[in-house]
């Protein structure tokens, strides 16, 4: 499930903007498992106080779809920094051995997104307290991959979710889904991304089916992928607000890490890129400065 995000592809190392654009191919009710931990530093803090033990006592274990992907990874890494115990959902269990170091705190699990909610239900389990979707569509010549692993296998882990009462779900996306709506058809990324098999359209429908499922969701859209180390502060904005600008996979993870963490993104569509002017702030006051819709 885990997938390579077009890494040779041309675009992906600028930001989107007007004249230039990254490839951005990624990201029920459960009765006692929700997550309830907060922060206790500013951004970037490594200390955790956590409210509540896991649903079998012990760490919060989190299940991550898309877990060697280049950014699923990079979250996989930040949980486990974070006192986390990760459930690595992967295609190739071999591949992810060699991707990780060894941890007591991380288990791998096949699954992959495009064979149905049951075997993800199985893969997910009993014990784990949320969902982090980091999944993307392997480079290739087939036009349906994005509906097939964007949409469809988005939809196929919410039910999985439902199936298990796993009631936190967090959703790594892109911005410029909703572009049409925007004003945003013209824009360069917006045209190459969905020239590649209409990539940002099945993203916006799985958002869709989230937001109507009844799950408490966190879906975090950002800019243009970057794979070096982060530079500038987060900028955080409303759902359709952002069309160009780039982020360091690094800060993607961090979001999706934090998100657990502060009752404040629960139920938002946040849109994220960095800004070397921008200024530094909380999680808290981030997530908070976003209205629920």
């Amino acid at each position: 499930m885990a997938t390579t995000l077009l890494k040779t592809s041309l675009f992906q190392a600028f930001p989107f903007t007007n004249k230039t654009f990254s490839i951005f191919l990624s990201p029920c009710r459960r009765r006692t498992r929700s997550i309830d931990l907060k922060a206790s530093l500013m951004e970037g803090s490594s200390e955790v106080k956590e409210n509540e033990e896991g649903s079998r006592g012990g760490k919060k274990k989190i299940f991550v779809a898309g877990a060697t992907g280049s950014t699923g990874k990079r979250i996989v890494k930040q949980l486990l920094a974070r006192g986390f115990a990760v459930k690595a959902g992967v295609r190739d269990i071999d591949k992810a051995k060699t991707t990780f170091s060894a941890n007591p705190d991380l288990q791998f699990i096949n699954a992959d997104v495009t064979e149905g909610s049951a075997k993800l239900a199985d893969a997910i389990g009993d014990d784990s307290d949320a969902v982090i979707c980091a999944t993307g569509f392997p480079r290739s010549w087939d036009l349906l991959a994005p509906w097939k692993v964007d949409n469809f296998g988005t939809v196929n882990l919410v039910e999985a979710c439902r199936k298990r009462g796993v009631d936190r779900f967090i959703l790594i996306s892109s911005i410029l889904v909703n572009g049409a709506a925007m004003g945003q058809l013209l824009n360069p990324a917006y045209i190459i991304l969905n020239a590649l098999g209409l990539v940002l359209i099945a993203k916006l429908q799985a958002e869709q089916y989230i937001r109507k499922s009844g799950i408490n969701y966190t879906i975090i859209r950002p800019g243009g992928l970057r794979n070096d180390p982060p530079s500038g502060n987060i900028v955080m904005e409303p759902e359709d607000t952002l069309y160009e600008g780039s982020i360091s996979r690094d800060q993607v993870a961090q979001v999706a890490v934090e998100a657990l963490l502060h009752p404040e993104s629960n139920y938002k569509v946040v849109e994220i890129v960095a800004r070397a002017e921008a200024a530094k702030r909380t999680f808290e006051e981030l997530f908070g400065s976003i209205k629920q819709r």
